[in-house]
């Protein structure tokens, strides 16, 4: 009698076995492979995450390029900006705004590298294009100057570039040149 649940139980684990052991693994939470480089990648946004919630300009600025670039995502110019200006954008915002709560979900990394360089053989100038979903939220005084906690989801694309010093490949790094 107590075989048929046990040769149940053992099939049902070689079902299960089978289905996953044939699978690429992912990183936890997401569909993304997981790999070094993604694992490098996720792990410098997540630094990016933290340090957007203690409200840290100077970190920020440290993880972005030299050509760092933003449109806003809109189609007017008006609203755009360089490098020059993010110091600024970022301390602006962060006067602004406290106690912030700032999460992403990984939804996927699309990465290129020049030279037709294999994805997973990071070059100097491999970009990697990840898209995340933010659920944000943080308090503000409102123009009656009471507090209000505002929650944000959306959709986002940050975009980073593989960077090496210029005194050779020894010291490089994942740096954003969009979306911050």
């Amino acid at each position: 009698m107590r075989v048929l649940p046990l040769v149940g139980g053992l099939v049902l684990a070689i079902m299960t076995l089978a289905a996953c052991g044939g699978g690429q693994h992912t990183l936890r939470g997401s569909r993304i492979p997981d790999t070094a480089v993604n694992r490098g990648i996720l792990d410098t946004i997540e630094a990016y995450r933290q340090a957007v919630e203690r409200r840290d300009a100077q970190s920020l600025m440290l993880m972005a390029s030299p050509k760092y670039r933003e449109d806003s995502g809109t189609v007017t110019g008006g609203d755009d900006y360089g490098i020059s200006n993010l110091a600024t954008v970022l301390q602006t915002r962060f006067q602004k705004a406290d106690d912030i709560r700032f999460s992403m979900r990984y939804v996927a990394i699309h990465k290129s590298c020049p030279g037709g360089h294999a994805s997973d053989d990071i070059v100097p100038g491999c970009k990697a294009m990840v898209e995340v979903l933010v659920d944000a939220s943080f308090t503000v005084e409102d123009a009656r100057g009471q507090s209000r906690r505002p929650d944000k989801r959306d959709q986002n694309a940050l975009e980073l570039e593989w960077t090496c010093a210029k005194n050779g490949n020894a010291d490089c790094k994942w740096l954003f040149t969009a979306g911050m």
